[in-house]
């Protein structure tokens, strides 16, 4: 089966809300094994409603359209639909009923026009709204499933939820199961290169790369009769790719790095300090972020000014006046200095330039350093990136976070 989403309302082709309805419908039907096409986005206005929803006809199994089922006059979903269907619309008593009872636990009189929303197309399937007044509804007419459910999230999603994914469960035969793979250290065309062979000759399960802010987000997919099945089909896919990308793969699911350096830090009781310039608290925000983390972090040092360095982190002016605040001498100077102050297992620090203003020919924006150091080793990373202010902090908070990721995993197979 294949479906289509139509999402009603000239305040999503206005750029006024999101179209989250979409994504949150579109990931469901993937579960159920449901392809989709086709998403449309219309105004309120029916004859470009009816046009569009007669395209859809011709070519989806499932319409699902969101939107457009209130009370007033560009409210049209229902009578279009209908129309185009040759269905006419009658008064539904029940939901009627379940109107005026919500206006009056909410001590409101009801207009009038709130009674459009309990007229709903004859021989429907109705949808009862435990969070709105609309009623959404169900057709399945001359081989075709049309769903109509209201345009916000907080009525839609549990409607959606509760009555139609059980009735389309029911109807299909397949899922489709996906485990998702997080990636960093490594471009989305350099894994796509990694993994050619697997991505060409693919079929069932098959694989498909997502570029995200300094990440690359590698989903396994599988399409059979159950999820117990899915797994195992995966399981041996999933090895040889992880085989192949060794440390990269840092995690799975929604589970970001951070997240993950924090359960590390908790998992294998490590403290660790921070010291940050050009990224101003951004891995100090970032790594807090995990519960129960303060075992773990200790103290956090914002060390803009040369002067603040000198003072907080005992980074010496000879060190600064030599090599410069963005060197690998004083990023080193800088994560040995925050370890001594929070006497920590672990010292880190960045000094870079953020931009859009600071650089030079030597170090241009972008030029970044980052220390580390523990009680045996002390390491210096330099990278250079590319984008604005806000795109280099972030990425290079989360190198950050990957050179304690290793620190970490590397210190315990050594142990080993």
């Amino acid at each position: 089966m294949n479906a289509e989403i139509i999402a009603v309302g000239t305040e999503l082709l206005l750029g006024e809300i999101l179209n989250t309805n979409a994504q949150f419908l579109s990931q469901n039907l993937s579960n159920l094994g449901i392809d989709v096409y086709f998403q449309t986005v219309v105004g309120d206005n029916p004859k470009r409603l009816k046009e569009t929803f007669e395209t859809a006809l011709t070519r989806a199994d499932i319409i699902i359209l969101t939107g457009g089922l209130g009370p007033t006059k560009d409210d049209l979903t229902k009578e279009t639909v209908a129309q185009t269907m040759g269905l006419t619309l009658e008064l539904h008593t029940e939901s009627l009923q379940k109107i005026k009872v919500f206006f009056s636990s909410i001590h409101r009189e009801m207009t009038i026009n709130n009674e459009k929303q309990a007229y709903l197309p004859k021989g429907c399937m109705a949808l009862e709204n435990h969070h709105g007044t609309a009623p959404g509804c169900l057709i399945e007419h001359q081989q075709k499933v049309v769903v109509m459910l209201p345009g916000p999230p907080q009525e839609m999603k549990p409607m959606f939820t509760k009555y139609v994914y059980p009735y389309l469960r029911s109807k299909g035969t397949n899922i489709i199961y996906s485990r998702v793979l997080r990636i960093f250290g490594v471009g989305e065309s350099a894994l796509e290169e990694m993994l050619s062979d697997i991505m060409e000759n693919q079929h069932n399960p098959t694989i498909a790369p997502y570029a995200k802010q300094g990440e690359v987000a590698l989903r396994i997919t599988a399409k059979c009769e159950s999820e117990e099945t899915a797994k195992k089909m995966i399981a041996p896919l999933e090895k040889t790719i992880r085989q192949r990308l060794g440390f990269n793969v840092y995690g799975e699911g929604n589970t970001p790095l951070a997240e993950v350096v924090g359960s590390l830090l908790k998992e294998k009781g490590k403290t660790v300090a921070v010291a940050e310039s050009c990224t101003g608290g951004l891995l100090s925000e970032q790594i807090t972020r995990s519960p129960g983390i303060s075992k773990c972090f200790i103290t956090g040092a914002i060390t803009y000014s040369n002067e603040s360095k000198i003072k907080l982190l005992n980074v010496s002016p000879q060190t600064l006046d030599k090599y410069g605040a963005v060197s690998e001498q004083t990023a080193l100077e800088m994560a040995e200095g925050v370890k001594r102050l929070g006497g920590t297992d672990i010292g880190i620090s960045i000094t870079g330039i953020a931009g859009p203003d600071g650089g030079t020919q030597e170090k241009p924006v972008g030029c970044i350093y980052i220390g580390v150091v523990t009680n045996d080793k002390s390491t210096c990373k330099k990278i250079n990136l590319v984008g604005d202010r806000l795109k280099i902090r972030n990425m290079t908070a989360m190198h950050a976070l990957d050179m304690i990721r290793h620190l970490i995993v590397e210190h315990v197979s050594e142990k080993k």
